[in-house]
Formats: structure tokens, C-alpha cells, sequence
């Protein structure tokens, strides 16, 4: 490799370096928000139990659908990938909120 070529790799190895080390916090920031935001839906779980609340409530759900799509566009990330991405979390909220429920 000639000099040049070799500062290019060493200046696009860096940029990767500098890349995945963003990415790997935003990771983490993603896992402990997710981790927070379980915390206050199984507290929704539990008082929906105790309460004799449905464990759904597709009207909510819908809602935040809509939302999450209008949140999705405003930051330029595919709204059908938030839709389903909140689709999976929501099916895992109210599978909490069925185990409350038994």
C-alpha cells in the first residue's frame, strides 16, 4: 500500500472505530430505557389486576401506534419499522399483564 492508501485505511478504520463505539452506547441506552419503560408497565399490569382491568386496551394501543409513526417520521426512521417494533413490545406488555392476571 502506498502512504496515502494507508492514512485512507487508518482514517476509515478510525471513523468505524468511532461508528460502533457510538453504536454500542446507544445500545445500551435502548436496553435500559426499554428496562425502565417495563418497569412502569408492569406496574400498569398489577394495578390492572388489581383492579380487574382487561390486560389490553386496543384503543391505547392504537393510539401509541399512531403516535410512534408521527415520532418515527419526525426523526427520520421508518415508520413501518416503528409500528412493528411497538407491536412486539406491546405484545410483550400484555403478556405481562395476562400473568398478572392468573
Amino acid at each position: 500500500m502506498t502512504d496515502a492508501a494507508d492514512l485512507n485505511y487508518a482514517r476509515a478504520a478510525d471513523l468505524l472505530a468511532d461508528h460502533r463505539a457510538s453504536i454500542d452506547r446507544l445500545d445500551a441506552i435502548l436496553v435500559y430505557t426499554l428496562a425502565e419503560r417495563f418497569k412502569h408497565t408492569q406496574s400498569v399490569g398489577r394495578l390492572k389486576a388489581r383492579h380487574d382491568l382487561p390486560p389490553s386496551d386496543p384503543s391505547r394501543e392504537a393510539s401509541q401506534i399512531e403516535r410512534l409513526e408521527r415520532l418515527a417520521l419526525e426523526a427520520d426512521l421508518d415508520p413501518e419499522f416503528a409500528r412493528k417494533f411497538l407491536t412486539f413490545v406491546i405484545a410483550e406488555v400484555i403478556r405481562h399483564h395476562e400473568h398478572y392476571q392468573s
